[in-house]
C-alpha cells in the first residue's frame, strides 16, 4: 500500500490529516490530487453514516483503500445544532465568518455553563476487500463569546477549549492535532491502516 485516498477537497482539513499520517510512510491524496470530482449525497442521519458513503464511493470508485471523515460542531443551547449540517449550516456557499456570527448572536447573553458545545468527528477507512472500519472522538468545549485567533478554520475560532484558555484557531497545529476531534479519530484509525499495511506489504 503506498497510497491513500482521503475523500476530501478541503484544503485546511488535508493540511492536519498529513501531518497526522505522515510516520505511516504512504502517499495521502486528497480528491483533488488524484483527479476525483465526483458529487456524492451525505444523506446519512450521523456523522459515522456520512463517512461510510463517502468512503465507500470513492473505494468503489478507484479500488483503493480510501479514507473519508464527517465532522461537525454540536453546540448544547442549539439542540445540538448544526451538528452533521455544519458544512450546510445556513447554506453551503455562506463563509464561516457569517456562521460563526450568527452561532454567537444565537447565543447573546447565554450564561457561560449553558454554552457548552463539542467538535465531533467521525473516520471511515473503505478497503478494497470491501470491509469499512468506522472511529469516533470529540472534543470538548465552550462557545467563546467573540471569535479569535487565525489558525485553523470552520468553526475553530469561536470554540474555546477552557483547560487550555485558548479556541482552537489559537492552538498552534501541533497543539491542535494532539487534542483535536479529527486528530484523536485518526490516531485511532492509524492503527487499522498500520495492520492493513503490514498484511500488503507481506504479501508483495
Amino acid at each position: 500500500m503506498d497510497r491513500i485516498i482521503f475523500a476530501t477537497t478541503n484544503q485546511g482539513k488535508m493540511k492536519e490529516i498529513k501531518s497526522i499520517l505522515a510516520d505511516l510512510d504512504v502517499e495521502i491524496l486528497s480528491l483533488k490530487d488524484a483527479g476525483i470530482d465526483v458529487d456524492i449525497v451525505e444523506d446519512g442521519n450521523t456523522f459515522e453514516e456520512n463517512a461510510i458513503i463517502k468512503a465507500k464511493t470513492i473505494m468503489e470508485l478507484t479500488k483503493e483503500v480510501v479514507l473519508a471523515d464527517d465532522s461537525g460542531l454540536e453546540v448544547d443551547y442549539l439542540n445540538k445544532e448544526p451538528g452533521i449540517y455544519s458544512a450546510r449550516y445556513l447554506g453551503e456557499d455562506t463563509p464561516y465568518s457569517e456562521k460563526n456570527r450568527i452561532i454567537l448572536e444565537r447565543l447573546q447573553g447565554v450564561e457561560k455553563s449553558k454554552r457548552t458545545a463539542r467538535f465531533v468527528c467521525a473516520i471511515a477507512a473503505a478497503f478494497p476487500s470491501g470491509e469499512i472500519v468506522t472511529t469516533r472522538a470529540t472534543i470538548e468545549g465552550i462557545i467563546a463569546d467573540e471569535p479569535r485567533g487565525d489558525n485553523g478554520f470552520g468553526y475553530d475560532p469561536i470554540v474555546l477549549v477552557e483547560e487550555l484558555g485558548k479556541t482552537t484557531a489559537e492552538l498552534s497545529m501541533e497543539e491542535k492535532n494532539k487534542i483535536s476531534h479529527r486528530g484523536k479519530a485518526l490516531e485511532e484509525m492509524k492503527k487499522n491502516l498500520k495492520k492493513f499495511k503490514k498484511n500488503v506489504d507481506k504479501q508483495i
